[in-house]
């Protein structure tokens, strides 16, 4: 049995489930997310607590049921926490501007880079050199903070562009002039 799949998810107060067939509806402070699951998958509520459970170990079964658990947990999560990914701007001149729902970025081109908010996800901009990318949905989040950083990938030579707070670039020497 799967080992992520059996464990039950805790739903926080304020938070409320609304399970019809292989339909989830979860509504929280953060607002409300929507999703269809894999008909084999049974999605139950015992108190305050909701369990996945699979028909038999069949393969296709098998890997739907960790997967079918993780995507209800992150939904639960993501109405009542909520979810963040942080990026950095690094080069000289590089920055980003928040004007109302558009963030521009100057980030090396000969043009400045706009890039609108998505509904749902909330994109702020700290400092000149840092942007949060925040939302309930955990794969739209992941997806804008992705689509921002493919605007300008960092390069391994000065490690210029925009990069993951978290993400460690590797470094290549370059070119050696004199032997």
């Amino acid at each position: 049995m799967s080992r992520i799949g059996r464990m039950p998810i805790p739903v926080p107060a304020g938070v409320t489930v609304t399970i019809d067939g292989s339909d989830v509806t979860v509504k929280g402070k953060n607002g409300t997310l929507r999703r269809s699951f894999h008909p084999n998958m049974t999605i139950a509520r015992e108190g305050e607590e909701l369990l996945v459970t699979r028909p038999d170990d069949g393969k296709e079964n098998r890997s739907l049921h960790g997967l079918t658990r993780s995507l209800l947990s992150n939904m639960v999560v993501g109405v009542s926490e909520g979810f963040k990914k942080d990026l950095e701007i690094n080069g000289v001149g590089y920055r980003a501007v928040k004007q109302g729902k558009q963030m521009t970025l100057t980030i090396g081109y000969s043009h400045p880079v706009v890039i609108d908010e998505v509904p749902g996800i909330t994109i702020d901009v700290p400092a000149p050199n840092k942007i949060t990318v925040s939302g309930a949905d955990k794969q739209l989040v992941g997806e804008v903070a992705a689509n921002i950083r493919k605007k300008r990938p960092p390069e391994p030579y000065k490690g210029k562009g925009i990069k993951y707070a978290d993400e460690r670039i590797r470094r290549k020497e370059g070119k050696s002039g004199k032997t």
